[in-house]
């Protein structure tokens, strides 16, 4: 059976440094035709040829020839694709572009720092209207494989990928997500001894939450609301959705209530992934630390 492009179809982009090559690696992993950095009138050829017999995903970004994003922005609404954007905070682009000594495609005789900066607001209307927007400013490869494996495994074609994370207020909102709940009025662990230093996955923290009298029914209104919308987006052809739970810390609540939701969800038969963004953190903290110190 052929797969129709314009179904099946996903245009990738975003700053360079931000993971869109890796990102196409994956893709190609998962069965789709990958083709990074081909000139864009070449694309509108390819695309007006004999119908493709699986999914295809294309790399375009600055240094492709033709690139405009204009032209990009038309190639999406007359293809009918999925305008892919992978996203990353200046700061996290800059120590990349350091770390690997690279010149930066739009600056080669001046700082990295420019070319970001030039390239942040030449893409500024992709971004906009992407259609998914993946921040990579935190996540690992192995992070970035099993956020897009999850939105873009095309054997599970009619499955809308749900993505639950939990976070700190104190660092920011998670940027890209689709929906965000505060758990922050449910009682708080940290002021007990004994569950200070635990998390949200433990038995005995996860117990104290659950016995908020809120927490009852704000967890049920929860997933009457995840049971009423998510069935609507899917429906609406949303290859993606995902859900902000935040908390003071980042440690408990939003923990508790994520790994929750994502049990439900799952019950539910829905293709769901569940990070922890401050718990992650901690973890690659001290996986760093432990690689420093000598043996």
């Amino acid at each position: 059976m052929s797969v129709d492009p314009k179904e099946k179809l996903l245009l990738i982009t975003g700053p360079a440094g931000a993971g869109r090559s890796t990102a196409i690696k994956i893709l190609e992993d998962l069965g789709y035709e990958a083709i990074d950095n081909m000139p864009m009138y070449l694309v509108r050829r390819l695309l007006s040829g004999t119908p493709l017999d699986r999914p295809l995903a294309i790399g375009v970004d600055a240094r492709t020839r033709g690139f405009e994003a204009g032209a990009l922005l038309e190639l999406v609404e007359d293809q009918g694709a999925t305008l892919v954007f992978l996203d990353c905070d200046e700061e996290t682009l800059l120590r990349r572009f350091s770390e690997t000594r690279r010149r930066h495609p739009l600056a080669a005789k001046d700082t990295p720092l420019i070319g970001i900066q030039r390239e942040i607001e030449l893409m500024r209307g992709l971004r906009e209207r992407a259609d998914i927007l993946i921040d990579t400013s935190e996540l690992s490869p192995h992070e970035l494989k099993a956020e897009i494996s999850g939105m873009f495994d095309w054997e599970k074609s009619n499955t809308l990928a749900v993505s639950v994370q939990s976070f700190s207020y104190k660092r920011g909102t998670p940027r890209g997500i689709d929906m965000i709940l505060d758990c922050r009025f449910l009682r708080n662990p940290h002021w007990e001894k004994d569950l200070r230093a635990l998390n949200g996955t433990n038995d005995a923290v996860a117990a104290f939450v659950m016995a908020d009298p809120l927490y009852e029914p704000f967890f049920k209104q929860l997933c009457d609301m995840c049971e009423l919308l998510l069935p609507a987006y899917r429906k609406e052809g949303k290859a993606y959705f995902s859900i902000g739970l935040g908390c003071s810390g980042g440690k408990h609540r939003s923990v508790t209530v994520a790994e929750n939701l994502m049990k439900v969800l799952a019950q539910s038969s829905w293709q769901v992934s569940i990070r922890h963004r401050e718990l992650d953190r901690q973890a690659d903290a001290l996986a760093t630390l432990k690689g420093t110190v000598p043996k």
